[in-house]
């Protein structure tokens, strides 16, 4: 029972634990908390939906520092932001700016169902049109008594 207490205690204590490894961490207080607020809108790569701070990849390590080395050299946040998205592009950011391509892609699907929609009753009004009901001619009345009567 002490194993099995000890194993559980040790997997909550490994999900609990930080990417950003003590090597990682600014002596300098406030240039850590800039370097762990750009680091965490920045997408790990290799996770797909992990920012590079929580991410325990290679390259999340590495735009770790690459982040952290820039703070050093006195860049400003936004500088390392830009860089970073200049270097590996926009997909890069885990929020990205709803401008150029972006808002393309944001308004292709509510444009696409709005098409499809308009489709979609343009197409029930031509057939509710085409369905119109006549009144049989005096022949054809006659063809049907014909075969009801022959059958019976």
């Amino acid at each position: 029972m002490k194993k099995i207490l000890w194993i559980l205690g040790m997997v909550v204590w490994a999900g609990l634990a930080q990417a950003v490894e003590p090597s990682e961490v600014m002596s300098d207080p406030v240039l850590e908390d800039r370097a762990r607020s750009i680091s965490q809108g920045l997408r790990c790569l290799q996770c797909r939906n992990e920012s590079i701070d929580e991410s325990n990849a290679g390259i999340a390590k590495d735009l770790r520092i690459l982040v952290r080395r820039r703070l050093v050299e006195g860049d400003s946040d936004t500088e390392i932001m830009d860089y970073i998205v200049a270097r590996y592009g926009e997909y890069v950011l885990l929020r990205p700016n709803g401008l150029g391509i972006n808002l393309v892609l944001w308004m292709a699907g509510p444009l696409l169902f709005l098409i499809a929609l308009a489709c979609l009753l343009s197409v029930q009004r031509r057939s509710k049109r085409s369905i119109s009901t006549q009144a049989l001619t005096k022949e054809e009345e006659s063809e049907i008594n014909n075969i009801l009567s022959s059958g019976s």
